[in-house]
């Protein structure tokens, strides 16, 4: 008998489930096909479902016919493809979680006092580039506390930090306490403000760490938060995998274990999460435990313009 705990909360955030509504909405109000910038959110199951109906996933707006109606990804843009859809007359349909939107008005907000910005993020995330491009000014990017240190900047410098919703308080606060002992004058957003989904997906698999002896997330290769929830595993002393659906279960991993957590990332559905059980279940004797958990109720609703009928996208 092998006790699989399931982590509460896990799977699609709010943020996602509104990203995916908007392209399901936008499909049915305008028909096929609509023109997706980048991934949606970063899983191939998702992505795959919804190219099915009829969404075209592109990586640049010259590739999008005109006229075609638009979206942005969840993980949003920088000014510069909001300027460009505009000089084509592109019908977009903005689908930045609303926290990723936060994060943008707070940088911005920043710049207006006059304040040097710093991100905290990974390069070439999705998400980094779209809020590097939105704020109106330069941004000096940092990941740990070593890039703090590195910064070329008088430590007198008027510093405000912003950062990647797909961080948690726990990832941030080793650089954001660098960049306070190093400069006289920084200010950034309070912690309450930093990406909730995230925050409680991983505070659930450390609570998974304390039962079990082997941890699968569910997401995919791509995805900051899967990989960062992969890894608390790791921090834990956990054997931890990070897998894309049940294909990926490598039966040789739970021999001798009696006890498995069980998480998924914030932009896996919950489907794949039943398919790795049910694949652990024609390996051996399965006893399922839902872990006691934060129930996240936060609802993000698609844009009014969704929600009316139309007989042209002019949105």
């Amino acid at each position: 008998m092998v006790k699989v705990y399931l982590a509460q909360p896990r799977g699609f955030c709010a943020g996602v489930e509104r990203a995916i509504e908007i392209v399901d909405r936008a499909l049915v109000k305008f028909g096929r096909p609509v023109y997706v910038r980048h991934e949606i959110v970063h899983n191939r199951h998702v992505v795959d479902k919804l190219k099915a109906s009829g969404a075209i996933f592109v990586e640049e707006l010259t590739e999008v016919p005109s006229g075609a109606v638009t979206v942005f990804s969840a993980h949003g843009v920088p000014r510069s493809v909001v300027d460009e859809a505009a000089a084509r007359d592109l019908p977009v349909i903005d689908a930045t979680c609303p926290l990723v939107s936060k994060v943008h008005n707070q940088g911005k907000y920043y710049v207006g006092l006059g304040r040097t910005m710093v991100l905290i993020g990974h390069a070439g995330h999705p998400e980094v580039e779209g809020t590097m491009g939105q704020v109106g000014a330069p941004m000096h990017l940092v990941s740990s506390e070593s890039d703090v240190l590195a910064l070329d900047l008088p430590l007198d410098t008027p510093i405000a930090y912003v950062t990647q919703t797909t961080l948690s308080v726990d990832d941030t606060k080793g650089v954001i306490t660098a960049l306070e002992a190093r400069f006289s004058d920084v200010l950034g957003p309070d912690t309450a403000d930093i990406c909730y989904a995230t925050q409680n997906r991983q505070t659930a698999v450390r609570d998974l760490c304390k039962v079990a002896e082997l941890l699968l997330v569910v997401g995919a290769k791509n995805s900051s938060n899967s990989n960062r929830l992969r890894e608390i595993g790791v921090e834990e002393g956990l054997p931890s995998y990070l897998i894309a659906d049940a294909c990926d279960l490598d039966a040789t991993w739970i021999e001798g274990v009696e006890s498995i957590g069980l998480t998924a990332g914030a932009s896996a559905p919950e489907e794949l999460v039943v398919g790795v059980i049910e694949a652990l279940r024609k390996l051996t004797t399965v006893e399922v435990i839902q872990m006691d958990g934060i129930e996240e109720k936060i609802v993000f609703h698609p844009p009014a313009s969704l929600r009316e009928r139309a007989t042209e996208p002019n949105l």
